[in-house]
């Protein structure tokens, strides 16, 4: 098997990248912005040529492939001669409930499941199946196989991952904690090991995927025992615009001093809440620390918080595995903003991390950033969601 197309599918784009599996380079990636509206544009890179971009409308997601496709098979900027050239397609669906705990070979009733869960994942789950149906009808007979961002997580115990609600809620209604992000926080899991040349089963890693959306997980011998998130991405850690972590009576109130319905609120937790929020600046980490060496106070605050929230979450995962070997930072935050990578480390010294401050600076590069004898490794993982869909893919496909 040498080429894997990966897409991720959103409401209204579409991000892909062509990976040759033989040495795992990325042949060409792009992505499709404005589905469905005005101004629809496709950026797309092969490797070793310019970036093209076509301006063009794609009312839905079958356009936006179909114009995938003639991208990547363009004779001048393409990667490939013709789509037969690819072997398989792996696709980032959100939410797989407790059906899937594997990526698993799409056929209908796969399909029919990931409809069951868009109750769970009404924003994610419709774009991933329109994804999926569109590559099936563009690419006839080529395997396409579901990577879960819930899958990863499966391995939680039952005290970890219910919530202390009548239990009839869970076996009604399988309202519990199912946590997301999980194709990256097992990149990192398997990195960290290749890193330290050690086995999984030997190290306790809590993995730390920070960046927008942010979620940490605790993993023990190479599985997932918690993790942040929970029945959605809203639970957890404060984000980007994510309320994250809140008092579930503060949303009655929200509503009636707010106007809003449960609906709105919702929208209102999700897109106007977090760093945004907090700060009044921008959900943009960037922006945060621009705004806070310029005297802004509300944005120190959300700064602060933030990592505040990801130390507390460090410890009580630490207490949760009895320890922990390795902490793991990774997501465009995580990989870049070494300030916060140092504030959220800062007062773990008890634990016996030794922050290497030099090590920590920089931005976009795999290191070590504790020092020597440090009792707890810290550490930067880059991750890489798509290759690891791909790697997926073709362990799926080789079955």
């Amino acid at each position: 098997m040498k080429y894997i197309l990966v897409i991720n599918a959103g409401s209204s784009s579409l991000k892909y990248q062509l990976i040759d599996m033989t040495d795992e380079s990325v042949k060409a990636k792009g992505i499709v912005e404005r589905i469905g509206a005005k101004g629809s544009v496709l950026k797309h890179t092969t490797t070793g040529k310019d970036k093209v971009t076509i301006e063009k409308e794609m009312n839905d997601h079958e356009a936006a492939m179909n114009e995938v496709i003639a991208a990547m098979t363009n004779p001048e900027y393409g990667a490939v001669k013709t789509m037969d050239e690819i072997d398989a397609i792996g696709h980032r669906v959100l939410h797989g409930g407790e059906t899937f705990s594997a990526p698993s070979l799409v056929n209908d009733e796969v399909l029919d499941c990931v409809r069951e869960y868009i109750e769970l994942g009404p924003l994610h789950n419709p774009a991933n199946i329109k994804g999926i149906e569109t590559c099936m009808k563009a690419m006839p007979g080529k395997p396409n196989v579901a990577v879960f961002d819930t899958a990863f997580h499966q391995t939680m115990p039952d005290y970890a991952y219910l919530y202390a609600l009548p239990y009839d809620a869970y076996e009604k209604h399988k309202i519990r904690k199912y946590g997301f992000h999980g194709t990256s926080h097992r990149y990192i899991a398997q990195r960290v090991p290749e890193v330290l040349g050690k086995a999984p089963k030997d190290l306790k890693i809590i993995t730390c995927h920070l960046g927008n959306g942010s979620s940490i997980a605790a993993v023990d011998g190479g599985k997932c025992v918690d993790t942040s998130m929970g029945l959605t991405p809203l639970e957890g850690l404060a984000m980007g615009t994510r309320s994250g972590d809140i008092d579930p009576a503060a949303i009655p109130y929200l509503m009636k001093k707010y106007n809003m319905t449960a609906e709105e609120t919702v929208t209102f937790l999700n897109k106007k809440c977090g760093m945004l929020g907090v700060s009044g600046v921008s959900s943009d980490f960037r922006d945060l620390h621009e705004a806070r060496l310029a005297g802004n106070k509300k944005a120190d605050t959300a700064l602060k918080m933030f990592c505040y929230r990801v130390k507390k979450y460090i410890g009580s995962y630490a207490a949760a595995m009895g320890g922990v070997d390795v902490i793991a930072f990774a997501g465009g935050v995580g990989e870049n903003d070494w300030d916060v990578r140092e504030w959220c480390l800062e007062g773990l010294e008890f634990m016996g991390v030794k922050l290497d401050k030099e090590k920590n600076n920089g931005r976009g590069e795999e290191k070590i950033i504790t020092t020597p004898d440090s009792k707890v490794t810290a550490m930067v993982v880059l991750t890489n969601e798509e290759l690891m869909i791909a790697r997926e893919t073709a362990q799926i496909c080789g079955k």
